[in-house]
């Protein structure tokens, strides 16, 4: 029978994996939030151009 998975091999493995560091962690979090923020302004901004131009053109409501 082949064993794939086993206690030692998923320790053996855990012990291999870097975990990166704070500081990475708090600029990508920084980075997503941010990129979060323009994006949401991005839609908003597209929103406002398109109700006025259907407004303009009476299709609005």
């Amino acid at each position: 029978m082949d064993r794939t998975f086993s206690w030692s091999g998923i320790r053996k493995e855990a012990r291999r994996v870097r975990w990166p560091k704070r500081g990475d962690v708090m600029r990508n979090t920084g980075e997503v939030v941010l990129f979060t923020a323009l994006f949401a302004l991005f839609f908003i901004f597209c929103d406002f151009i398109a109700s006025n131009l259907l407004a303009l053109l009476g299709i609005g409501g």
